[in-house]
């Protein structure tokens, strides 16, 4: 009886050798997830690259509707511009017209002062 507690102790007791198992997968099974891999890697690039090439359209239309854009702006900043000295330029002729009626207004007021002057005497 001792001797088959001895071998049962040096395969199962504080003693006993460390086994390490390791499942290793059968090449085949290897080969398929590196087809798998390199298939995926193929593909992922395919998308990448097809979409690449819409986006490189849209990238194309968006820049010409930009430039139309730009030239729009460029010609209402011109009228802005226009419109703006168009103003300035009413803006001091109707202050000198101004200026020019004031003087008026007032020999206007002169002159109905000699006038009603002359006739009062």
């Amino acid at each position: 009886m001792k001797p088959v507690r001895r071998n049962i102790r040096r395969h199962f007791g504080l003693t006993a050798k460390q086994v390490a198992v390791r499942s290793q997968r059968p090449w085949y099974f290897q080969l398929i997830l590196a087809i798998l891999f390199v298939v995926l890697g193929f593909a992922i690039a395919y998308w990448m690259l097809r979409d690449d090439e819409n986006i490189r359209e849209k990238l194309q239309q968006t820049t010409l509707e930009n430039k139309d854009l730009q030239a729009k702006l460029v010609g209402a900043q011109r009228e802005l511009q226009v419109e703006l000295a168009t103003n300035n330029t009413l803006a001091k002729e109707l202050a000198s017209v101004q200026d020019e009626n004031i003087k008026i207004k007032e020999d206007l007021f002169f002159y109905k002062n000699m006038v009603s002057g002359k006739r009062a005497k």
